[in-house]
């Protein structure tokens, strides 16, 4: 069986990644936050763009794991030694040469042992006699053996068995460089929106420190009340906290990829780009269409594999049943201090073995792995539901990331004209600082929302498309595509 998709082929060797920014990462400086609500945080011209720092490549990032990631480098070295099953396996159709040499020292009571007819000390007698007469033998032996199966059946067998062992360990492999590639997408999601988060929170901790100091002066200047005061320094309190919390995960994310490549990224900006112009693909198609397509994930092209060993394994049981026919080669050479024993001799045989009666043993042997090839059918049966398990889930989680995001668009564009409305009516005495507040901190949630809707629709389309055995290079190069256009830098 060969392996109709590896994960291994994903990345040719010159990364047709030209479009991309490469895996080296410019460091870039948040812009400072005004007193007024920043346009999303975006660089407001093209050089601000270009000095911007551009987003670490993940299918580079996906290359260094590759060659970096200890487990997987594990189940590659298994790949290779499941692989010299085959030719362990070919070796017991081929003839096999012995050769071994011994010595036997040998006291012995026989015919000749004291008997005077055999006394070398008459002189009658020929000395050649003097071994056997005194019952001391010193025997070596040279011996060449040749065997060569003729017929068998289980040995056959054996070297299908091996094949199938082989294409399942380049599965198992292919299932560990999918995986890696989803935990490193998942981390290198995980950052870049801890990454966007703390520039918003940073942004929304600067205004909010302004208002608390607005509320400080006006309390002081007995035209504001103790309220305002305290919740302008509740919300910043929070914020900070908040902040806090988005340096640890971005630090844990970035953790993760460096255990993964064995590289530190960094995602020194935190620019986002207009986000009523970010756009992304709604039309998934009919759910059937990727169900029919489960059957290509190579977790289910592992179970099915596997089921194959099972069923070659209960032949090589059952071949138990059957004769071995092996022709045998050998010559011998002996050389003693008895001249009688001394000898030469070549022979050939055929030989022929028929089990009969092992006490039921082959009988259990061949019903067991009967039993185990039906327990990896239902494994693959249950592996291939949970497939098409799999792809329900993120379809309908595509689907409602769509809707979310359409959803927050619009709530974004209302928040923002709450908030400036809510500005020019406290300038006016219609409204007061809590409503700002409110209206500020409900702005910079509704952004950091928007991101992490924008993190998980990508996960799942990532996970789609590995559910379905289509996960590649390409899929990775249209998350950066999303990500750039979700920065500012598409």
């Amino acid at each position: 069986m060969s392996l109709t998709k590896s994960l291994l082929g994903w990345l040719p060797l010159g990364f047709t990644l030209a479009a991309l920014p490469s895996a080296v990462m410019a460091q870039a400086q948040i812009a400072e936050p005004s007193a007024t609500l920043p346009e999303d945080n975006y660089p407001s011209s093209e050089a601000e763009a270009k000095a911007a720092g551009a987003l670490p490549s993940l299918p580079a990032l996906f290359a260094l794991a590759l060659q970096h990631d200890a487990q997987l480098s594990s189940q590659r070295y298994d790949m290779e030694a499941t692989a010299q099953q085959i030719p362990k396996a070919r070796a017991g159709l081929l003839p096999q040469v012995d050769a071994s040499i011994g010595y036997v020292y040998q006291d012995s009571e026989n015919y000749y042992t004291g008997n005077p007819a055999y006394d070398p000390s008459n002189e009658r007698i020929d000395p050649e006699y003097e071994a056997r007469y005194l019952g001391q033998t010193e025997d070596t032996t040279w011996q060449v053996q040749l065997t060569q199966p003729l017929f068998s059946l289980e040995r056959w067998r054996q070297l299908d068995k091996a094949y199938a062992q082989r294409d399942a360990a380049e599965l198992q492999v292919a299932v560990a460089e999918r995986d890696l590639a989803l935990q490193l997408s998942e981390a290198y999601l995980d950052a870049f929106l801890a990454s966007r988060k703390l520039g918003l929170l940073a942004s929304k901790r600067e205004a909010l420190e302004l208002q608390v100091k607005q509320a400080q002066r006006a309390f002081d200047l007995g035209i504001g009340d103790r309220i305002n005061l305290y919740e302008s320094q509740a919300r910043f309190d929070q914020a900070l906290a908040e902040q806090i919390r988005a340096e640890n995960e971005l630090d844990n994310a970035l953790s993760d990829l460096e255990r993964l490549t064995g590289q530190l990224p960094r995602f020194d900006t935190s620019t986002l780009g207009d986000l009523s112009e970010f756009e992304v693909p709604s039309d998934w198609g009919e759910p059937q269409t990727w169900l029919e397509r489960t059957q290509q994930n190579v977790e289910v092209l592992l179970a099915k594999q596997q089921q194959q060993i099972a069923q070659e394994d209960t032949d090589v049981r059952r071949a138990g049943h059957y004769p071995e026919l092996n022709l045998n080669l050998s010559y011998v050479d002996r050389g003693s201090n008895d001249p009688f024993r001394e000898s030469e001799n070549a022979s050939a045989s055929v030989e022929l073995n028929v089990p009969i009666y092992r006490g039921g043993y082959t009988s259990a042997n061949v019903r067991q792995g009967e039993l185990t090839a039906l327990s990896s059918a239902a494994a693959y049966t249950n592996t291939l539901n949970l497939a098409q398990q799999e792809v329900r889930t993120r379809l309908r989680s595509l689907n409602g990331d769509v809707r979310q995001l359409e959803a927050l668009k619009r709530s974004i564009e209302s928040s923002r004209l709450f908030l400036q409305a809510a500005e020019k009516g406290e300038q006016l005495g219609l409204r007061d600082l809590v409503d700002v507040l409110d209206a500020r901190a409900d702005l910079y949630d509704l952004r950091i929302q928007f991101v992490e809707v924008v993190r998980q629709y990508i996960l799942d389309s990532l996970s789609l498309e590995a559910a379905v055995g289509d996960l590649d290079t390409r899929d990775l190069v249209e998350s950066m595509v999303k990500l750039e256009a979700l920065a500012g830098q598409g």
